[in-house]
């Protein structure tokens, strides 16, 4: 009884938490809503600030890629179908852009990704991790409920040689891939 109590009230403050958190946003999995920490940041906004795990276990930051334009290409894991389909689509398309950068950021151990890199020969992308920092929560990708709860949903942000946003995708179900046209298009222009 005690236990069913506990578990009632951990319950009742996770959802008023959440209920709380007005820039929450909805996505689908399967069809199925789940919930992301935030909305992605806005374009013509600063790109925030990062810091995140490059496979070679070093820090990465948003100023290491300073000048160039940047693809975040977000996802929950490069062990899933679409999210290593994504990895590969940019790392063709990554190939033929002048002056940028393909960031694939995951929650992925860095070693899971350089292990998928060497298997795939993926080679035009940067693999990152947010294993142990709040990338998630500053971007607002970070999934707060169902089974894939902490892990990253699936968007991408595209950032200017000056940092600003110039494109973002929410991809509104996890399960789809993002809009790789849409992405290469706003570095183009």
């Amino acid at each position: 009884m005690f236990s069913k109590i506990i578990f009632s009230t951990a319950l009742f403050f996770s959802a008023l938490s959440f209920a709380q958190n007005k820039t929450a946003n909805t996505v689908l999995m399967g069809g199925k809503p789940v919930h992301t920490y935030a909305k992605l940041p806005s374009v013509n906004k600063a790109a925030p600030k990062f810091t995140l795990t490059d496979v070679s276990m070093k820090d990465q930051t948003l100023d290491s890629y300073k000048g160039k334009f940047m693809i975040l290409n977000i996802f929950p894991s490069v062990d899933t179908g679409v999210c290593s389909a994504s990895v590969r689509h940019f790392n063709e398309d990554a190939a033929n852009l002048p002056n940028t950068v393909v960031l694939c950021i995951s929650k992925d151990l860095p070693f899971a990704q350089k292990r998928f890199c060497g298997a795939e020969g993926i080679k035009n992308v940067v693999m990152l991790s947010d294993f142990r920092s709040d990338f998630g929560k500053v971007y607002g990708v970070e999934l707060t409920d169902s089974v894939m709860k902490g892990l990253l949903s699936r968007a991408v942000v595209v950032i200017d040689p000056s940092g600003k946003i110039v494109y973002e995708e929410q991809v509104a179900d996890i399960s789809q891939e993002p809009n790789y046209d849409a992405a290469i298009k706003a570095v183009k222009n």
